[in-house]
C-alpha cells in the first residue's frame, strides 16, 4: 500500500520503502528511466538509498514526469513570469498530497483545528495550479474557522483583523511569503502603527523575495519577523512544486522533515557522490509521497544536514522520528543545468 509510507518508524523501513520505490518507478516512469539508463545504471545493482539515481529538478520544466499506468488533469506550476519556462508537477494521486499536508502539518506545528489561517501569498494567489495556496486551502477547510482568509495588497484590513484576533486571545497562523511579509511590516512601520505582541500569533514564512526585495540572509529575516510581529514563533516551510512533503523550521534556520522525506547532501563538484553531515553542498531530496512522479530530486538549493554537535536542544528526536535536521543556505549560482533536459529528450 502507497499509504505505508505515512507509516514509516525505523531507519531500515525508511530504506526498504526507498528501494522499493526505486524500483516501482523505473518500471512504471518513463522519463526517470530514461534518465537512469542514460547514466548506464542497473536497477539491479542499486542496494542503497545512496546507489539511487536523483532526477534533475529542471526535468519537471521540460517533460511530463508521469506514472505511465495513471493519467491526470491535475498538476501544479511553479511562480514565474510569462516568458519563463515554468515546473510542472502532475497529480494523479490528490489524496497522497492532502494525507502528506496533515500529518507533517500535524506533527510539527499540530491540529490545523486549532488555529485561524491567514494567507498573505499574493505573488502565488494571482497565479493558478499553485501547490502552496492548494496547501494552505486544506489547512483552512481542515481548520473550518469563519476568519480564515488571505490577503493581497490591503495591509490595513489585515492589520486591524491580527489586532481583534490578539485581543480575543485566539491563535492564528499567518503563512506569508517572505517579500510580502516584509511589504506590510514596512506599511506598519510607515502608519506608526504596532502589531499587539501575542504568543498566540504564529508566522510561517514559505521564501521567496521573487526579485521585490533585497535579498538578505535567513537569520536576518527572521530577526525582523520577530521584532515586527512581536512573537517568538517565527517559523518557516520548505517545500516546492516538484514536491508533495513539507519541512519545517520552528528555530534558527534548522528544519526537519517528516518520515517519508529525507534531505541527503551532494557534493557540487562530484553530483554521484555525498559529502558528511555538517559540510555544506547541494540539496537532494527523497520525498515518498512523489509515488507517482519521482521521489529523488537533485534540486539547486544548497544546504547541510545538520552533525551531531551542531543540533539544538529543542530539535527533537522522539521514538518514532526519524531526525533529519538541515539547514538551506541558498541557491546555487546559474542552476537552470540545461544539458540535464537534453539526456532523456
Amino acid at each position: 500500500m502507497v499509504k505505508n509510507i505515512f507509516n514509516i518508524q525505523t531507519e531500515a523501513g525508511f530504506q526498504q520503502k526507498c528501494l522499493e520505490t526505486f524500483r516501482y518507478q523505473y518500471q512504471n516512469i518513463q522519463v526517470y528511466r530514461k534518465f537512469v539508463d542514460y547514466l548506464n545504471i542497473d536497477p539491479k545493482n542499486i542496494h542503497e538509498v545512496e546507489q539511487i539515481p536523483f532526477l534533475p529538478i529542471e526535468m519537471f520544466k521540460n517533460h511530463t514526469i508521469l506514472d505511465e499506468t495513471k493519467s491526470t488533469d491535475l498538476f501544479f506550476q511553479s511562480s514565474g513570469t510569462t516568458q519563463m519556462n515554468l515546473s510542472k508537477h502532475w497529480i494523479a494521486d490528490e489524496n497522497l498530497y492532502r494525507e502528506s499536508i496533515a500529518k507533517s502539518f500535524g506533527q510539527f506545528i499540530g491540529p490545523p483545528e486549532d488555529y485561524i489561517f491567514l494567507g498573505l501569498l499574493p505573488s502565488y494567489l494571482e497565479k493558478q495550479n499553485s501547490s502552496l495556496i492548494y496547501m494552505v486551502d486544506f489547512l483552512m477547510k481542515k481548520s473550518g474557522k469563519p476568519e480564515n482568509g488571505y490577503f493581497l495588497y490591503n495591509h490595513a484590513e489585515l492589520l486591524a483583523l491580527l489586532q481583534k484576533l490578539s485581543a480575543e486571545n485566539k491563535k492564528v497562523i499567518l503563512f506569508g511569503v517572505s517579500f510580502a511579509l516584509l511589504d506590510f511590516l514596512d506599511f506598519v512601520e510607515a502608519n506608526r502603527h504596532i502589531i499587539s505582541s501575542s504568543q498566540q500569533l504564529t508566522i510561517i514564512e514559505t521564501g521567496g523575495m521573487k526579485g521585490r526585495k533585497e535579498e538578505m540572509t535567513k537569520d536576518e529575516l527572521l530577526k525582523i519577523f520577530h521584532k515586527g510581529f512581536g512573537t517568538d514563533k517565527i517559523y518557516s516551510e520548505y517545500s516546492m512544486t516538484e514536491l508533495l512533503s513539507q519541512a519545517y523550521s520552528l528555530g534558527q534556520n534548522i528544519y526537519e522533515s517528516p518520515n517519508w522525506m529525507r534531505i541527503l547532501i551532494r557534493n557540487t563538484e562530484d553530483p554521484f557522490s555525498y559529502v558528511e553531515a555538517g559540510r555544506n553542498g547541494a540539496i537532494n531530496i527523497i520525498d515518498l509521497a512523489n509515488r507517482h512522479s519521482c521521489s529523488f530530486i537533485a534540486t539547486q538549493d544548497l544546504g547541510k544536514v545538520l552533525a551531531d554537535f551542531e543540533i539544538p536542544h529543542f530539535v527533537r528526536n522522539d521514538k518514532g522520528v526519524l531526525s533529519n535536521p538541515f539547514q538551506v543556505l541558498g541557491r546555487i549560482d546559474h542552476s537552470d543545468i540545461r544539458g540535464c533536459s537534453l539526456l532523456v529528450s
